[in-house]
């Protein structure tokens, strides 16, 4: 055998190898493939921006005193909800109260003496200056008594709106004076959450977008809630600006103060979604294998594509894909671009992949 005939026979046997590495058959066909592929859809597709906020009550205010008195009475409990107009605190108000009696009796008099003259005047019997000045003191008397009611309302403590308080701060007896804290007062109705948003993303931040806030102190649950304003500067240190949502608390559950992770979904929009496991990285590209069923043999296509957002378990097509198109989501490491490959399954998004796998190993086996 000459140098010419072993060399044919050495790149024969390195070719054969080749082909068995390939997963040709002896008939010179490439075997196929079995994989399961899901069809592109259109899903509705959200930007998240995920901040940490803080609670604060929608309404909220510190009850103090406006004078130095004796309380004489307290009318609520810790964490007691109390309505509009409800008296919380009594301080010493005699005194208000005989000036008021004394006030009204003089508005009363006033009154009846300003009556008398007005028909006197009518018929001539008295001068008109005398009437102006009997008008003037019952006006004057009417202004005492609203003064005398002024003073006898500083010495209440009226809740200006309805919420729960706080915690009691006085006890009856003590001496009080204006800016000593008696209690807090908050309508925890509903909840404002305010955090902070990078300024990159101020373009896109308007009134109405949703939110999604969770807390460690309430684990499974998410509060849902919708932008209700933007701050009107950005902070110079952290370029970051201040967000607040509104929260309905119709369970009273969430307290002022509480910490919320939050997340802002804004840039709703209608996308083609695949998912995430049929996208195969290639430095800075992504591609996909692409399987058309109507042509035969079924081959698998490489594609290369766009992609946007993400959330778990999928990814936002940008380029690349048509609505309804079969990629591969469970073989991309198997299959290669132009080989023949089999469809075992049809991933329809109502069932785990990992079950249909299962499934498909019992059918193969029986």
């Amino acid at each position: 055998m000459n140098h010419k005939t072993r060399l044919k026979i050495s790149s024969w046997i390195v070719l054969a190898g080749m082909m068995g590495i390939l997963g040709v058959d002896q008939a010179g066909a490439q075997q196929a493939v079995p994989v399961i592929v899901k069809a592109v859809m259109t899903d509705r597709f959200v930007d998240r921006v995920e901040a940490l906020g803080t609670l604060r009550a929608n309404e909220t205010v510190e009850l103090t005193a406006t004078v130095s008195e004796t309380v004489t009475g307290v009318h609520f409990d810790d964490g007691q909800r109390v309505e509009a107009g409800s008296i919380l605190v009594e301080m010493t108000n005699e005194e208000e109260h005989a000036l008021i009696e004394e006030e009204r009796s003089t508005v009363a008099e006033a009154k009846k003496q300003y009556g008398r003259l007005r028909p006197l005047v009518q018929r001539g019997a008295a001068s008109i200056s005398l009437l102006d000045q009997r008008r003037r003191e019952f006006e004057t008397a009417k202004a005492r008594l609203r003064a005398i009611e002024s003073k006898l309302q500083d010495r209440l403590v009226i809740a200006p709106f309805a919420g729960i308080v706080g915690l009691r701060n006085i006890s009856v007896g003590a001496l009080i004076e204006p800016g000593d804290l008696i209690t807090t007062l908050d309508d925890d109705s509903v909840m404002k959450l305010d955090f902070t948003v990078p300024s990159i993303h101020l373009a896109s931040l308007k009134t109405g977008l949703p939110i999604t806030a969770t807390s460690p102190a309430f684990p499974g649950r998410r509060f849902e809630g919708t932008v209700a304003s933007i701050n009107s500067r950005i902070d110079p240190v952290t370029r970051a600006i201040v967000v607040r949502a509104i929260l309905p608390n119709p369970e009273r559950l969430l307290k002022p103060g509480l910490l919320m992770q939050v997340a802002l979904l804004k840039n709703s929009r209608d996308v083609l979604v695949i998912p995430e496991e049929a996208l195969i990285p290639s430095g800075r590209d992504n591609h996909v294998l692409v399987v058309d069923q109507s042509v035969q043999p079924t081959l698998a296509q490489r594609r290369q594509v766009t992609t946007g957002g993400r959330r778990p378990g999928e990814v936002e097509i940008l380029d690349g894909l048509q609505f309804g198109e079969l990629v591969v989501v469970d073989g991309t490491l198997r299959a290669r671009p132009g080989q023949p490959v089999t469809v075992i399954a049809v991933d329809g998004g109502d069932e785990p992949l990992a079950r249909l796998l299962k499934r498909d190993r019992k059918g193969a086996g029986q």
